[in-house]
């Protein structure tokens, strides 16, 4: 179960990191009046990227709590 958590925690790691470049790179992109992802706001993908870091985050947490008890 343990390496489940690791994986889907470089994962979440890895997406929110890329959403956030995107979103960002949305936002540059529109000041020049071009866009590239029709629909999304930039900032709502910079959001999306903070649940997902909140989420790793808290995963960190509870598997540090689970190897803190188990000693």
């Amino acid at each position: 179960m343990t390496q489940l958590t690791h994986i889907v925690c470089w994962i979440f790691f890895i997406a929110s990191f890329l959403l956030a470049g995107a979103g960002v790179f949305e936002k540059l992109v529109n000041f020049w009046g071009f866009t590239l992802l029709r629909g999304y706001d930039p900032w709502r993908l910079v959001e999306l990227s903070a649940v997902a870091l909140l989420f790793v985050i808290a995963l960190q947490l509870r598997a540090m709590k689970t190897l803190s008890s188990t000693k």
